[in-house]
């Protein structure tokens, strides 16, 4: 087979880039070691910066978005029985969306067949060729068979652990792990609050969020040492009822969990995201703690970069934006990377913070509550930085 360009992973950064490139008239193929149904299945984030829903608009692929999608005009931080609400639309005159990325990547893989985008599923053993000359390709097996894919460029979305950022070789990396996780649970009951809420409370962080009207996903932080079966459903929603109680317009409902994890956090960046022929996106070059609900998006954003660079190559053998492409990409990833840490540090309980950090928090949000300076710098990152 031969392709303008290979892209390796058939997640939303993956299935974004594609379908972009397609717009264009630009031949591409998806090559993803999983199911269909595997793919389809996996429980992600939902909240959408605009940057996000625009590309969807973009693209057409919006139908579900707009019948489906909840405009969120605002969110909530607080601190024992103080609540902050960062107003979205008044500080900035956008909104954020909640639309769980496994819709987003069921739409884009049901919008593929008629927009001319191949995916392969079950491609498995993939391996990168020819990275540093003029013609890159692609290797990988199917039902038993061994094939190959002749591409012009290669992009790596496949995530931290797929085979793209390991054919980069050594790169810059940076990592901070953090001591706890968020366990988590999905259940089909509506939300407790008709806003997320970002509790920082006595025995530690908590997330009230929504994936619809009647669907609702909560954390909790958890030492990274605990394990889940220690956490029986009626446990976590005792603990999620106790948190949210003072906090929540109305009373935490229970229903059976559709999915229970312990997730852990980390801030991670592998600044090199080139080599040669091979472009790295999304969670292959970057990972952020869900704090700030970047995850998605920050990938949607190498996207639309990657994409427009692509398209000028191709079609007008520009080359420039191809060789801006990581320093573009990064300018974005670090904001990013710092927003999501400063928020996770500020609604957290670290476990070596004593009193005085405790308070520095507590000041912190005090602070936010009284300046609108501050709450227009936090709703200007939250709602997502400009392209």
């Amino acid at each position: 087979m031969k392709t303008r360009v290979a892209i390796i992973g058939s997640g939303p950064a993956g299935l974004l880039l594609g379908h972009l490139l397609r717009a264009e008239g630009i031949d591409c193929v998806v090559l993803e070691r999983q199911t269909r149904d595997y793919v389809e299945s996996r429980i992600r984030a939902g909240v959408l910066e605009t940057v996000t829903t625009d590309l969807l608009h973009r693209l057409g692929i919006d139908q579900r978005l707009n019948a489906e999608g909840m405009v969120e005009d605002g969110f909530n931080l607080a601190s024992d029985d103080q609540v902050v609400r960062i107003d979205i639309k008044a500080l900035t005159g956008r909104h954020v969306t909640v639309y769980g990325q496994t819709e987003v990547t069921r739409d884009l893989i049901e919008a593929a067949p008629a927009r001319g985008l191949d995916i392969v599923f079950e491609a498995k053993d993939v391996e990168i060729h020819g990275i540093d000359g003029d013609a890159p390709f692609v290797t990988y097996t199917k039902d038993g068979e061994s094939l190959r894919v002749d591409a012009q460029f290669i992009a790596g979305c496949d995530g931290f652990h797929g085979p793209s950022r390991k054919a980069i070789g050594d790169g810059a990396e940076f990592e901070r792990a953090y001591p706890f996780g968020w366990l988590g649970i999905l259940a089909d009951v509506p939300p407790c609050h008709p806003e997320l809420i970002y509790a920082n409370t006595v025995d530690g962080f908590a997330l009230a969020s929504m994936r619809s009207p009647t669907r609702s996903r909560y954390y909790i932080q958890v030492p990274l040492t605990e394990d889940i079966r220690n956490w029986p459903e009626e446990r976590l929603w005792d603990e999620l009822d106790r948190r949210f109680a003072p906090l929540a317009d109305r009373p935490v409902v229970r229903g059976p969990a559709l999915e229970m994890s312990i997730a852990p956090l980390r801030s991670y960046v592998f600044e090199t995201m080139r080599r040669g022929r091979l472009f790295l996106a999304g969670d292959a070059a970057h990972i952020v703690p869900p704090t700030g609900a970047k995850g998605l998006n920050l990938a949607a954003s190498d996207v639309a970069y990657l994409a427009d660079a692509l398209i000028a190559q191709v079609k007008r053998d520009d080359e420039a934006a191809l060789l801006g492409y990581q320093a573009r990409a990064l300018a974005r990833i670090w904001k990013a990377e710092r927003f999501s840490w400063t928020l996770t540090k500020l609604m957290h309980r670290f476990p070596d913070d004593g009193p005085f950090e405790h308070r520095m928090q507590v000041a912190e949000l005090d602070y936010v509550a009284g300046s609108r300076a501050m709450q227009t710098a936090i709703a200007e990152n939250y709602v997502g930085l400009p392209l």
